[in-house]
C-alpha cells in the first residue's frame, strides 16, 4: 500500500516520489570521509537500533592496525599487519570477499607495546590507492588490480628521526599534489609528490621556517627558542581547504601548526602548539570552518586554540584558547556552529562534550570514564570517535560501544546504543559510512553493518 501523497502522483510522479525518499549514497574514500571533516551527506539512516542491533552484513578477522578503512564504489581497502608483513587488502563492500591483496615485509615494533600494525588510512581515487605504513613505506597501487604503480621509502629518502609510535599521518591529495608529512631534516617536514610517478615536487617546513621564540603565557608553551631539531611529524593528518579563495593546507606537526600553499610549499604562517613535556604528541586533525581553524591536543593541558585567518591568508588572529576541548586522537565534528567530540588523554578522564566553536564555551558534557581491563561490558564510550550523517552523530567508543546522538547544544541526547560484537578495546579508528553501510574496525576485526532505514 502506498501513502496517499504517492498514489496521487501518477506513474512518472510515482517514480520521482519514490526516488526522493531513497537514501543519498556517498563514498568514504579517505581519512575522515568525502570532505575530510567526519561528515557524510547520506540520509534515510536508522534513528534507533533493533533489539539485536543493526543487521550485520559481514565481519572479517584482520591483523592489527589503527587506520580506518576507505570505500570507493564497491571496493573497500584496509591496511593491517599479518606476521612480518604489512598487508593492503581490497574486499567487496557487499560480502567482504577478497578482490586483491598486496603485501611487503615490515619489522616495525612499537616501543611502547601498542600493536605493530600501520596507523594511516588509505586514500582512494577513481584508479589509485595510496597507503603509508608504520615504517614509512608509501605505496601507490592500481585500485582495480592492486598492482604496484610506484613506492617511496620516507626513512631512506629523507632523514627522519624515530617517532614515538611509528608513522601515523595519512597522505592527502591536494589537486595534482600528494602531500606527505615526512618530518624529515633539515627541510622536509612536509613534502609534495607527483601522485602519478611519486617524484618529489617540493619539500618545505625546515630550519629556516622555525625561527623566533614561541608566544608565552598560555598552558604548555615552552620559553626556549624553537629548535631546528624539533621538526618531527605528528600523528595528525593535514587538512586542505579553501580559505579566502586560496587552497591552503593546514598541517598540525609535532611542534605546531603550519599553513602552506599546497601547490608550491610556500609557508603562510606557523603557530607553536605542543606540550612542554617531551612525552607528548599532536594527533587530532585541524578543524576548518570558513576562515576559522581549530587545533586541539590532550597532553598536559595544552587544550585548544581557535584562529581566524586574515584575508591575505598569511596571518591569523587568536579568537580563544583554553582547555574546554582536549582532543586526543579523534577529531571533533562541527554542526551548526558547535563542536562535538571526545576530550581527555586517558580513559579515567574521558568526556564527551559539546563546545561552542566561536567562544570555546562548554554547552554540555558526559562523563565517559572507562576501565579498559574490566570484565564487564563497557557502559560508557571512553575516548570515542564520532562522525555526522543524516542529522545524527554516530559514535564508536574505544571498547566497541556504538551509539547514536542527536547533535543539539541543549543537552546530550542519546538515541540508541549497542555493544558491537566482536569488537573490543582498542577501537581507535573512527566509523566509516558508505552507501548506507557502517564499517567499524577494532584491533582484530572489521565489521559491516546495514544502517539503512528500510
Amino acid at each position: 500500500m502506498l501513502p496517499p501523497r504517492l498514489r496521487r502522483l501518477g506513474p512518472v510522479g510515482l517514480i520521482i516520489g519514490c526516488l526522493s525518499v531513497m537514501s543519498e549514497a556517498e563514498d568514504w574514500p579517505r581519512f575522515l570521509g568525502p570532505r575530510g571533516n567526519g561528515t557524510s551527506a547520506e540520509t534515510n539512516l536508522l534513528d534507533r537500533f533493533p533489539a539485536a542491533g543493526p543487521p550485520v552484513v559481514w565481519r572479517k578477522e584482520i591483523g592489527p592496525g589503527y587506520g580506518a578503512p576507505s570505500v570507493r564504489g564497491q571496493r573497500l581497502v584496509f591496511h593491517d599487519r599479518v606476521l612480518d608483513e604489512e598487508v593492503i587488502e581490497c574486499v567487496a563492500t557487499t560480502s567482504g570477499s577478497v578482490a586483491w591483496r598486496y603485501s611487503y615485509p615490515s619489522r616495525f615494533q612499537d616501543p611502547y607495546g601498542y600493536n605493530n600494525g600501520p596507523r594511516c588510512t588509505p586514500w582512494l581515487t577513481t584508479n589509485r590507492c595510496y597507503t603509508l605504513g608504520a615504517e614509512g613505506r608509501l605505496v601507490c597501487l592500481d585500485l582495480a588490480t592492486g598492482k604496484p604503480v610506484w613506492q617511496r621509502e620516507l626513512a631512506r629518502d629523507w632523514n627522519i628521526p624515530e617517532a614515538f609510535f611509528g608513522i601515523g599521518s595519512s597522505p592527502v591529495l591536494a589537486g595534482d599534489r600528494l602531500l606527505v608529512m615526512a618530518g624529515g631534516h633539515p627541510d622536509a617536514g612536509m613534502v609534495a609528490l607527483d601522485p602519478e610517478t611519486g617524484k618529489t615536487i617540493w619539500e618545505n617546513v625546515g630550519e629556516k621556517t622555525w625561527t623566533g621564540q614561541p608566544k608565552r603565557g598560555w598552558p604548555g608553551t615552552p620559553t626556549v627558542v624553537w629548535s631546528p631539531a624539533d621538526k618531527q611529524a605528528s600523528y595528525s593528518t593535514p587538512v586542505v581547504a579553501e580559505i579566502h579563495g586560496r587552497l591552503t593546507a593546514f598541517c598540525l606537526m609535532r611542534q605546531g601548526l603550519v599553513s602552506l600553499d599546497p601547490q608550491t610549499g610556500a609557508v603562510n604562517f606557523v603557530r607553536w602548539f605542543r606540550a612542554q613535556v617531551e612525552e607528548s604528541v599532536n594527533a587530532a586533525s585541524p578543524v576548518v570552518v570558513d576562515d576559522l581553524v581549530l587545533i586541539s591536543a590532550a597532553y598536559y593541558k595544552v587544550g585548544s586554540v581557535l584562529m581566524q585567518v586574515a584575508p591575505n591568508g598569511r596571518a591569523f588572529e587568536e579568537v580563544w584558547k583554553g582547555t574546554s576541548l582536549e582532543a586526543h586522537w579523534s577529531t571533533p565534528v562541527v554542526h551548526d556552529g558547535f563542536l562535538y567530540g571526545f576530550s581527555g588523554r586517558n580513559e579515567p578522564d574521558a568526556r564527551f562534550r559539546c563546545v561552542e566553536l566561536r567562544t570555546g564555551t562548554v554547552r554540555w558534557e558526559r562523563d565517559e570514564r572507562w576501565t579498559p581491563h574490566s570484565t564487564k561490558q563497557p557502559d560508557t564510550y571512553g575516548r570515542g570517535s564520532c562522525i555526522l550523517a543524516d542529522g545524527k552523530l554516530i559514535v564508536l567508543g574505544e571498547g566497541g560501544l556504538l551509539g547514536l546522538f542527536r547533535p543539539t547544544p541543549e543537552k546530550p541526547e542519546e538515541l540508541a546504543r549497542w555493544q558491537a560484537p566482536p569488537l573490543e578495546h582498542p577501537c581507535w579508528a573512527a566509523p566509516v559510512l558508505a552507501d548506507g553501510h557502517l564499517y567499524l574496525r577494532s584491533e582484530h576485526y572489521l565489521i559491516c553493518l546495514d544502517l539503512r532505514r528500510h
